[in-house]
């Protein structure tokens, strides 16, 4: 696996809530930071306070390996109710995108949290750079920790989500 190739990630949920409350589930920045993961706080940019194309977040992020270190992702796409996307980095060189999806089924619904490696530079890419022998296994491992990440935020929706039809 090549970082060249933008390779993607995305782990997938069935919750037993409907569409709605789903999406506002998914819509909150800071999820994740119930979960295990790397990011550890999310706040609103710029006066915005929701998911909207434009809207910027800051994200804290932590990890062993890195440090500590934060983001300033910018809302690309919304598809009210259904998708969201966030890319990280700038238009024109992202460092990665990451969404989330909400789709209906006849008892709740699924969703689908997935991210993909972007073509801009950042401390991974330099590493690779630095490593070039190593690519493959680089990525696959940096791949595992968004994909474990990305685990135990589905969990945790599940346990919301559980938690909002138990009243």
């Amino acid at each position: 696996m090549r970082l060249r190739d933008t390779p993607t990630v995305e782990v997938t949920g069935t919750l037993p809530c409907g569409p709605e409350q789903a999406w506002t589930l998914v819509t909150d920045i800071e999820l994740p930071t119930g979960a295990e993961g790397e990011l550890q706080r999310a706040e609103w940019l710029d006066g915005a306070d929701g998911v909207a194309v434009g809207a910027r977040f800051r994200g804290y992020n932590h990890s062993p390996q890195m440090g500590e270190w934060h983001t300033e992702p910018e809302v690309v796409e919304v598809e009210d109710g259904r998708r969201w996307v966030w890319r990280v980095g700038p238009a024109e060189a992202p460092i990665a995108f990451w969404g989330f999806e909400v789709d209906p089924t006849a008892d709740g619904c699924v969703v689908r949290q997935w991210a993909k490696v972007g073509t801009g530079r950042s401390p991974f890419s330099d590493f690779i750079e630095q490593h070039p022998d190593r690519e493959g296994e680089i990525v696959t491992y940096r791949l595992g920790v968004w994909h474990d990440a990305m685990t135990a935020n589905v969990e945790r929706l599940e346990q919301l989500a559980a938690a909002l039809i138990r009243g």
